[in-house]
């Protein structure tokens, strides 16, 4: 399996992708093909997708900010099962991170947003089994993935406005002693990961408003 890098939605590669999440994801999640061309410019940013044999089998996204020292998994997706997919991803994506956080600043933990089956109805995300989200969210666990405690929100990518709900936001802290983390630097992260979107909903504002009065905000097990 190759580790490779999309930085253009003109790459053969990121059509394969993006039909991939088209396929697992529902729409609300998935930003629209022709709206990636700026994105994929970004340098804070990587597409990376595993290829097999000239087609991708798998994807990851995710994100690095100096200035707060952490990072974003923003999703991945395991397109097959029996390949070893998902380790693949998540140990390409620690040692580029790792590379990355080395040549720009520190690297003290990951964000990561997981959909609660426990709260919305399951999602079918394509028939993939290892894409269940009963799955998915002891995948993190066992990864050292902890639950923020608040109830979370995010803007849909659709774009619209509207508000999704059912999904945890958590954090991977790579010192396992930390119990908590600052109200500050999560307010900060969520207002810098979603300064794209123009359009927001009221709930979102919301919940940073009531996260702005916190100090700290607990890790708990997901």
């Amino acid at each position: 399996m190759e580790f490779v890098r999309i930085t253009g939605i003109d790459d053969a590669y990121f059509r394969q992708m993006h039909e991939l999440m088209g396929q697992v994801f529902p729409p609300e999640e998935v930003l629209a093909f022709e709206l990636w061309a700026e994105p994929l410019r970004d340098e804070g940013l990587r597409v990376m997708v595993a290829v097999l044999d000239g087609k991708v089998v798998g994807a990851t996204e995710y994100r690095y900010y100096p200035e707060m020292g952490v990072a974003m998994t923003d999703f991945t997706i395991i397109g097959r099962e029996g390949l070893g997919i998902g380790h693949f991803l998540a140990s390409e994506r620690q040692k580029d991170l790792n590379r990355w956080a080395g040549e720009q600043g520190t690297l003290t933990g990951m964000f990561a947003e997981i959909y609660n089956p426990y709260l919305v109805e399951e999602h079918g995300f394509g028939g993939i089994k290892p894409m269940d989200p009963f799955v998915r969210r002891e995948v993190l666990s066992h990864l050292g993935y902890r639950r923020l405690d608040f109830p979370y929100v995010h803007p849909s990518w659709e774009l619209n406005g509207e508000a999704v709900s059912g999904l945890d936001l958590c954090f991977l802290a790579y010192d396992e002693s930390l119990k908590e983390l600052s109200g500050d630097l999560v307010v900060r992260f969520l207002k810098t990961y979603y300064a794209i979107q123009e359009r927001k909903p009221e709930s979102w504002y919301a919940m940073i408003r009531e996260l702005e009065k916190l100090e700290s905000i607990r890790l708990l097990p997901i």
